[in-house]
């Protein structure tokens, strides 16, 4: 490890870790416990309807989720490939605004699951909302997190302070090209978790995983304590558990959105299908 890294290393739950920080560290600490990564299934709210993507996440924290990334439709989702963009066009035409999804959060809430949920979304509709009238309610709804992909730290200091004052952690993204500088800066803001895109592009399922992703995930090692969770681009079991034997997380969207919009009955596939994640996960921990 470098002096530098060693320099800017921070600890991932500090003495005064809010509420969300705290709910998400003990979700990672409760499956590393169990000698596995952490299982981070996304989904779209509002899709394929309002009502059923609260029955969608309700049943995919019943297989085996221990934390749930919760995408808020926006009409320009820079970060996002065909599938999920395809989920959010078919969302904002269900009527599926930001004040929906909050509603959607607490809907799930009142269904029983207590895992975290990280709200996923742009900027542009949470300033429309109102900054902080939007996190003093995503706060209020249940929510734990928010993850803003197209919002960098430097121009994040508002919607920290706001974070920090309601309870929520704010978790920033680093890409494989990230210089170690940078990833410095990225890991330093973000709180909860550090997300690590694993390849440079858009989020969707692929054949195979990066060959440099094992280097990613040791750089950003050297330089934080946080745990580390991977997403974009992991669409299978197999997927999963090569990435889970070097993250602390694994976070999977557009494949288990797809499963959900092919399937006569979107509830039971996506269940069956986060499942079958969870099983990958624990099958690498025994077998390893």
């Amino acid at each position: 490890m470098a002096p530098e890294a060693m320099e800017i290393k921070h600890t991932s739950e500090p003495m005064n870790a809010s509420r969300g920080v705290r709910h998400i560290t003990t979700a990672f600490q409760s499956a590393r416990e169990t000698r596995r990564a952490a299982l981070m299934p996304y989904f779209t709210l509002g899709f394929p309807d309002p009502q059923s993507s609260v029955e969608i996440v309700a049943a995919i924290a019943a297989s085996g989720a221990d934390l749930i990334e919760l995408g808020v439709p926006f009409s320009d989702p820079l970060a996002d490939g065909p599938t999920i963009q395809h989920s959010t066009q078919v969302a904002l035409e269900q009527g599926t605004t930001p004040a929906v999804c909050l509603e959607l959060v607490g809907q799930i809430r009142a269904r029983g699951v207590e895992q975290p949920l990280l709200l996923m979304g742009y900027i542009n509709p949470m300033l429309a909302y109102g900054l902080p009238r939007f996190i003093e309610h995503a706060a209020a709804a249940g929510a734990d997190g928010l993850i803003v992909p197209d919002l960098p730290p430097e121009e994040a200091g508002e919607i920290q302070a706001l974070c920090a004052a309601a309870g929520l952690a704010l978790v920033f993204l680093a890409a494989p090209n990230s210089s170690a500088a940078r990833l410095a800066v990225v890991a330093e803001n973000s709180s909860g978790f550090l997300y690590l895109v694993s390849l440079t592009g858009v989020t969707g399922a692929r054949a195979q995983l990066p060959p440099d992703l094992a280097d990613f995930i040791q750089r950003a090692r050297a330089t934080t304590d946080l745990p580390l969770a991977v997403g974009f681009g992991i669409s299978s079991p197999q997927q999963a558990a090569s990435v889970g034997e070097q993250a602390d997380g694994v976070i999977v969207g557009s494949a288990l959105i797809r499963a959900a919009a092919q399937a006569s009955q979107p509830v039971v596939a996506s269940q069956q299908f986060v499942q079958s994640l969870r099983d990958g996960l624990e099958r690498r921990n025994v077998d390893g």
